[in-house]
């Protein structure tokens, strides 16, 4: 394989999460649903906003943590991400390039504002998210860089990106320009709810475009309508040269060709927050598969750096993951 500038580019929603510790009485007043996730729009975005005590924002997003997840680990990452040129934005922006993280996308002059997210954190840890996905989702053609699709091994597309067309096209140009180029190619189905609404375009897609599948059990079961995990696995094992499937506690299972090889969960004292488990999972696959390592060190990889960040709040590592590899011994 020929030398390139990055090991990993990801291509999602780009999305500020904004964290804030509540009573359960602002939950009450705001009418919310206690642990639901809601879509919400600019008016509503900006009274939550409002009415918060302090909050902490931390740029996120699916594809988002698998990039900061690649660069933590030493990788070479970069991403595209719609943000506003707003104040958001530029914290998005300043956090992906403080992360290590290549982000040129233009942000939108006008238009909706930068995506947001309210996880609203009760004293049971119990979580209320509310997002307003504004400038987001307005990913274009217009927003796909040949040149770093080009120069990257491989192309990592978000599932959640999928709704609106001009994403649907940005997403095959992505990938026929790095097929052309002779790069790999991966997606994420990210939601079980995004498979159903999608399922036959990625069954497409999965099938002509993509060298890499990432999928938890109830998404790949979803994807091809059944209840029986090991059909489903060996329906995407003729679909796709390489599926990653997650399985929570029961660690994960890697097929490629007819090799298939299952690795445990990686160790966790204390559950906090599930959220950027998959993206961070797939952050250490793909660090390790760029580097020509073993399927089953990859999956090691993916599966310590999910265990560190559900041991926290927040969908991004907290530590340094290479360090933190090299003291498991997987580095």
């Amino acid at each position: 394989m020929q030398e390139t500038d990055f090991d990993v580019l990801t291509i999602g929603n780009a999305i500020v999460d904004v964290l804030a510790r509540v009573d359960e009485q602002f939950i009450a007043r705001e009418k919310l649903v206690k642990g639901s996730m809601n879509l919400i729009d600019e008016a509503r975005a900006e009274e939550l906003y409002a009415h918060m005590g302090p909050a902490r924002e931390v740029s996120g997003g699916s594809a988002g943590n698998t990039a900061a997840g690649v660069a933590s680990f030493g990788g070479r990452a970069a991403y595209f991400g719609k943000v506003k040129q707003d104040q958001l934005g530029e914290i998005y922006r300043h956090d992906m390039k403080a992360q290590g993280v290549h982000f040129a996308t233009p942000a939108a002059g006008d238009g909706p504002a930068t995506a947001r997210s309210f996880i609203l954190v009760t004293p049971d840890s119990e979580r209320t998210m509310n997002t307003y996905l504004g400038a987001c989702v307005n990913l274009t053609t217009a927003d796909i860089d040949e040149k770093v699709v080009k120069a990257a091994r491989v192309t990592y597309m978000e599932g959640y990106l999928y709704d609106r067309p001009e994403a649907k096209e940005a997403f095959r140009a992505a990938a026929t320009i790095a097929r052309g180029a002779r790069r790999l190619t991966s997606i994420t189905l990210s939601d079980s709810f995004c498979v159903e609404r999608h399922r036959d375009d990625f069954l497409d897609l999965i099938r002509n475009r993509i060298d890499i599948v990432f999928a938890n059990e109830t998404e790949i079961k979803s994807l091809y309508q059944t209840q029986n995990f090991d059909g489903a696995m060996q329906a995407i094992r003729r679909d796709c040269p390489v599926a990653v499937l997650t399985r929570s506690e029961k660690g994960s299972v890697i097929v490629r060709g007819p090799d298939t090889v299952e690795v445990p969960a990686h160790p966790v004292t204390q559950v906090v927050d599930v959220t950027g488990a998959g993206d961070l999972y797939a952050a250490g696959f793909l660090f390790g598969f760029t580097r020509e390592m073993p399927l089953a060190r990859c999956a090691q990889l993916g599966s310590l750096a999910a265990a560190e960040v559900i041991s926290h709040i927040g969908a991004r590592p907290e530590v340094n993951l290479a360090v933190h590899a090299k003291a498991a011994g997987l580095l």
